[in-house]
């Protein structure tokens, strides 16, 4: 861990804002303080995963509590957001680094041409030395299309950006076998697999009640990106420096895969289907275990409105999804395509019908 030279550093809401709402200025200096010192050498580069917009704008619009519905969300991210990143503007100057605001939404990572655009960003900032400050685009998401919690966002910057590690800092030290609360539980130092935390009951929100997350979320993220071939540590925002050393500090979740493709984690986790293909067992089988491309001659049956290049699911016949992929054709083209071989579909239709309907390179599998 404390050779890792690209560091995703992701903090959530209540490591930087008071309980009624409001930047802590405080915890905010406190982590920029460790921050600047990492990377003060220049021997590593850090990008921070920042929650607390939201949560920054409820007390100066004279909110008790973060609101329920999307509207007032947003509003409140709106008046936030500028307090967050002048924040960390100020803080950052007492040690003379500029801070690079980077707003993303879900789409902007499903989107191969937002993906490839939000990456050549990160990359520019970093090598001329800015400091790359990420949250969600509160203030435009839809429900469609946000992330609905920054711990999944930071999972897969992270695997954007390329990081040798995920730190993912809370008010919690880290995973423990029972409620942190109660004597006798204690703290899981190493997970390096799923069975690991067999058994183990995961919290979801925390005590402040100003973020979206809590463990649930944070084990999860610490999943994609282990999936991904990125050790991630979870541990309290207290014992940032430790963690960024190495040190024995919350729970570290060990690389359980390896490095995918850019585009595969995203269209995985981060990817809103706009439609269906329900499939023959046969397509399933040759999708599934074959890892073959998916033609028209195995797709039974289209559901939803979607374009070519839009993420779809692909279903059994009993309705589960067995994988997700690219479509290459329209909703509106695929009807008269089903249950015909491409060649004959060539032969009738023009050559630009002799294609997969899902080539197997923009294809990724949904395990259960």
């Amino acid at each position: 861990m404390g050779d890792a030279r690209r560091i995703v550093v992701k903090v959530g809401s209540s490591s930087l804002t008071t309980a009624a709402g409001g930047l802590d200025a405080d915890r905010v200096d406190a982590l920029v303080d460790v921050l600047a010192k990492v990377r003060g050498g220049g021997e590593k580069e850090i990008v921070l995963v920042s929650s607390g917009a939201i949560a920054a704008g409820l007390a100066p619009l004279g909110l008790d509590r973060r609101p329920k519905d999307l509207a007032r969300q947003q509003a409140a991210a709106s008046v936030g957001q500028g307090l967050l990143v002048a924040r960390y503007t100020a803080s950052f100057a007492r040690y003379g680094v500029r801070v690079g605001q980077v707003l993303l939404t879900s789409d902007d990572m499903s989107r191969r041409a937002h993906h490839r655009n939000a990456s050549r960003t990160l990359d520019k900032l970093l090598a001329m030395g800015a400091f790359p400050v990420v949250n969600e685009n509160d203030t435009v998401a839809t429900d469609e299309i946000r992330f609905g919690d920054n711990d999944r966002l930071a999972a897969l910057v992270a695997h954007l950006v390329h990081a040798d590690l995920l730190v993912l800092l809370s008010d919690i030290d880290g995973v423990y076998d029972g409620d942190p609360a109660r004597a006798g539980t204690s703290r899981i130092a190493e997970v390096r697999g799923p069975a690991d935390l067999d058994g183990v009951e995961i919290g979801s929100a925390g005590k402040a009640g100003v973020g979206t997350g809590g463990m649930v979320t944070k084990v999860e993220a610490a999943r994609i990106a282990a999936a991904a071939g990125i050790p991630v540590v979870l541990t309290n925002a207290v014992h940032a420096a430790d963690a960024l050393a190495g040190g024995d500090t919350g729970t570290c979740f060990h690389p359980t895969g390896k490095r995918s493709a850019g585009r595969l984690l995203w269209l995985q986790h981060a990817s809103t289907p706009q439609g269906s293909l329900t499939l023959d067992d046969g397509a399933v089988r040759a999708v599934v275990e074959r890892h073959s491309s998916l033609l028209p001659a195995g797709i039974a049956a289209v559901t939803g409105e979607f374009s070519a290049g839009d993420p779809v699911e692909l279903r059994d016949r009993a309705g589960h999804a067995v994988a997700r992929g690219l479509v290459n054709f329209d909703a509106r083209e695929l009807p008269q395509l089903l249950g015909r071989s491409t060649r004959e579909l060539a032969r009738e239709l023009g050559p630009a019908y002799e294609r997969e309907v899902v080539h197997r390179d923009d294809l990724v599998l949904l395990h259960p």
